[in-house]
């Protein structure tokens, strides 16, 4: 036999190569679903196993005959389904239940002052009625409290076996009772349930939604060990890839606390997403055309120019052109035209103040998860590719307060403490007997947050100083010295306070970029506000929906650094 180029080449039943998962296929994410939970609630509360488990999405294809599992239980109950529809008729067992509810309602004898009411809940078939008349007798021992019970027994009767015949299509032939019927009723129910768990199973590889106890009614002990030893098997994975995420496992009463690490991951997964989001072109590190003093950063060279440094010529080119130049003329001798220097890209220092609205009207469609999602991704960004920028993150409500990275998944929107239409407030903060605990927490107090910024900003040594203001409406909130004034609805007041800050803004050079995002209370009148402010300080305002926030935010601010040097 002549020998084979090639060897010999296997064929599998069923292999499909573009179903087969690449070996490099990449783990469950863990963490996202970890911190999505924490500033929706706005805490670290450990997770356990089971709370994880649902929350992630597995590749079922990853665990080894879990899908032929799974497929061959669901063909076990729908068989077993299909044999229960095809055996038994369901008219026989309706009128059998009917009989039953009527015959209880005759030969049961109620007074005349309860006679009318009884009538109607027979003939309308009202089980509410029937505990109206069994909470208006005097015992509960009386025969006349034992009938309505058993009355309202046959009436659920007879209900359930409507449901199961309108519910199921029966084609058999064999009369049932109605404890038969009853109980036929619950098994089907009980194999819709497990269908359904298996199918979401089959979907995500989540077993542990799967009722283990349930399904062992039907399932051979076999299968269960078999289906048992998978469920084992992906509880194990979810471990292991928790502790490789920065899930830690708590030594006592089990659960996962997010660690240091899984906060770093989770700042990279945003950021992924964020720029995988973005224009195709807006790609990379989104160079621009800014030739500066700066990394070399940029293959294309330029001619020598006065000022430039030294540092960045590019020597083969260099000598090339003074090579052109003399030609075959020795010794070579450099000229200024013949210097090339590499074109650089210029990484000035940036000092940035975010301002969170976390007033009571955030709480609207879940938009301060939003703006903190977007507060974590702008750290992550600065922290990867700007390491050199200044960034502090300010909260916004009544008061303005700094908040340090760590504290910003735990903050929420406050309470709304007070629900009159028109609120005019007045406190005193220099009373010593008056505290922030005992202030109204929920309003929204722009110029407070503009004076603790620019506060900050004041101490930066660059001149590319910017405000990022994410808000959803007018300032109901101001200090005047330290009179604090709350009023309810817009006062011109709280807006000349708000605007006389954003011009003391401006002319310490800081620019003031809006993000005005929706809520349910929002007018035209915010929409002006929030343009009249933007024109007044020369800054700019961006309309966006909350679930695009983290994006415009930091597309904003890698242009932002750009144009400033432009």
């Amino acid at each position: 036999m002549t020998r084979r180029i090639g060897g010999v080449i296997h064929a599998y039943q069923k292999y499909d190569p573009t179903a087969f998962p690449p070996p490099n296929q990449p783990p469950p994410d863990l963490v996202s679903p970890a911190f999505e939970q924490a500033m929706m609630y706005g805490n670290y509360r450990d997770l356990t196993e089971e709370e994880l488990a649902r929350a992630v999405k597995l590749d079922p294809s990853q665990i080894a005959g879990l899908g032929p599992s799974l497929d061959m239980m669901k063909a076990m109950l729908e068989e077993r389904r299909r044999k229960i529809l095809a055996t038994y008729e369901t008219k026989g067992v309706q009128k059998k239940a009917g009989k039953a509810f009527r015959g209880t309602a005759k030969n049961l004898s109620v007074p005349k002052e309860m006679q009318k009411t009884f009538q109607k809940a027979v003939n309308y078939e009202q089980p509410y009625m029937i505990e109206q008349l069994w909470y208006r007798t005097t015992d509960d021992n009386s025969d006349l409290a034992r009938g309505l019970m058993q009355l309202a027994a046959r009436m659920s009767d007879k209900h359930n076996v409507e449901e199961l015949a309108t519910k199921y299509h029966f084609t058999g032939n064999e009369s049932m009772t109605v404890p038969k019927a009853l109980e036929v009723k619950e098994e089907l129910e009980k194999i819709d349930e497990l269908l359904k768990q298996l199918e979401e199973a089959s979907k995500d590889a989540q077993i542990g939604v799967i009722d283990m106890e349930l399904l062992s009614e039907f399932a051979q002990p076999s299968d269960m060990q078999q289906l048992e030893e998978m469920r084992q098997q992906i509880e194990n994975m979810m471990r292991e890839q928790a502790e490789r995420q920065g899930l830690e496992k708590k030594k006592e009463g089990g659960g996962f606390r997010l660690t240091p690490q899984a906060y770093k991951i989770f700042q990279s997964r945003l950021l992924q997403r964020v720029f995988s989001e973005l224009a195709p072109s807006r790609t990379g590190r989104h160079e621009g055309d800014i030739i500066g003093e700066g990394a070399v950063e940029l293959q294309q060279t330029k001619p020598y120019e006065f000022g430039d440094s030294v540092a960045n010529i590019d020597l083969p080119q260099t000598v090339i052109n003074a090579l052109l130049r003399q030609g075959d003329e020795r010794p070579i001798r450099l000229r200024s035209d013949d210097i090339e220097v590499h074109k650089t890209r210029n990484h000035p220092k940036c000092a940035t103040a975010v301002i969170m609205d976390m007033s009571g009207s955030m709480r609207y469609d879940g938009q301060y998860v939003n703006v903190k999602r977007m507060a974590l991704a702008l750290q992550g960004l600065i922290q990867s590719e700007y390491p050199g920028d200044f960034l502090k993150f300010i909260e916004m409500y009544t008061f303005a307060k700094l908040r340090t990275p760590g504290e910003i998944i735990e903050m929420m929107p406050k309470p709304v403490t007070i629900h009159d239409p028109w609120v005019q407030l007045y406190a005193d903060m220099s009373d010593p007997d008056i505290s922030e605990a005992e202030i109204h927490p929920h309003f929204t107090n722009i110029q407070h947050s503009l004076q603790l910024a620019r506060r900050n900003l004041a101490t930066c040594d660059t001149p590319n100083r910017q405000i990022v203001l994410i808000t959803d409406g007018l300032p109901t909130a101001h200090f005047e010295d330290e009179k604090l004034f709350m009023l309810y609805p817009p006062d011109p007041r709280t807006e000349q306070a708000t605007m006389r800050e954003a011009a003391m803004c401006q002319k310490e050079g800081i620019t003031i970029n809006i993000f005005l995002i929706p809520s349910w209370s929002q007018s035209q009148e915010d929409v002006r506000f929030a343009q009249r402010l933007a024109q007044t300080t020369k800054g700019r305002v961006f309309f966006t929906s909350g679930k695009d926030l983290d994006r415009f935010v930091l597309w904003d601010y890698v242009q932002n650094r750009r144009e400033i040097i432009a």
